[in-house]
């Protein structure tokens, strides 16, 4: 299964009614206001094998979203 969310952010403040500032990455080039809808509290998880790691930063490039692949499967 693959984490429903893509990491966590800080939220800087309250811009109006159920609407917040986040801190996002410089290098992202997506607004930085999002609606409480979109927003989930975090919850530390209770049991070891809750937790997941994180997913990896991207690198933008041509405002485009590039990984650096580590490894290769066949079937």
């Amino acid at each position: 299964m693959d984490q429903k969310h893509y990491r966590l952010f800080k939220i800087t403040k309250e811009i109006g009614q159920e609407v917040f500032q986040l801190e996002l990455p410089e290098e992202y080039t997506i607004h930085n206001a999002s609606n409480e809808d979109l927003l989930i509290q975090y919850k530390k998880p209770q049991f070891k094998r809750q937790h997941m790691d994180l997913v990896p930063l991207s690198d933008i490039i041509n405002k485009k979203e590039e990984y650096e692949v580590e490894e290769v499967w066949e079937y």
